[in-house]
């Protein structure tokens, strides 16, 4: 039997939680371990809960969910953090995925999405909606700024990978594209984000954005 995910709620509205709740409740791999109705609150929910992937509203009273990402961002071995937005082109998501939340979600979601990004998001081997993580950067990235030079110490073969992941393909996708097994890739993008000094692969797609790579 595979492990549970863990999953703390975080959203000022109750009747939003219940209903995420109810869905995320439902999946026998998925378990809501809390639930808090600002930042502050989350803050000492997730320390005391400790779970694998937290889904933070962004506007909240008290202290927003872009403050309580990069504190909780700053822990020990900190969770996944996706962020709730109510539209997809929120700039609110873009600086909180810069400062290491591992996705955006729209509140609006299908219920079977949501799942899905759950899940994606504590596998860590793809993005969530990388299309729309994409097309987020594509408008909030003005001009680029020339790559750093760790980029130039990748082999070609981690810059091959890079592009791929960049545009979101997953490890199996980039396995079968490059004839490879899926756990060489992930030694690959591994050592890509290693090198490069990133958190994981949406960190590695904002970073093709901003550098001009995507």
């Amino acid at each position: 039997m595979s492990e549970t995910v863990r999953v703390v709620l975080v959203d000022d509205q109750a009747l939003f939680r219940a209903g995420i709740r109810m869905v995320v409740d439902s999946q026998p791999d998925l378990e809501v371990v809390g639930e808090a109705g600002d930042g502050q609150e989350a803050l000492r929910v997730v320390r005391q809960t400790r779970p694998d992937v937290v889904l933070m509203d962004i506007r909240m009273p008290v202290m927003d969910g872009l403050t309580a990402t990069e504190q909780l961002l700053r822990d020990d071995d900190p969770p996944r953090v996706v962020m709730l937005t109510t539209f997809d082109l929120d700039e609110a998501a873009a600086r909180a995925i810069r400062q290491g939340a591992s996705g955006f979600l729209l509140k609006d979601a299908d219920p079977e999405f949501l799942l899905a990004a759950i899940r994606t998001v504590h596998a860590g081997s793809s993005v969530i909606a990388a299309a729309a993580t994409r097309d987020l950067f594509a408008h909030f990235v003005d001009a680029p700024q020339a790559p750093p030079p760790a980029f130039a110490a990748l082999t070609e073969r981690e810059r091959e990978i890079f592009a791929l992941a960049a545009r979101g393909l997953s490890n199996a996708e980039i396995a079968a594209r490059e004839f490879l097994s899926e756990a060489t890739v992930k030694t690959h993008i591994s050592r890509v984000l290693t090198k490069l000094g990133l958190r994981d692969r949406v960190q590695l797609v904002v970073f093709a954005f901003e550098h001009g790579l995507a």
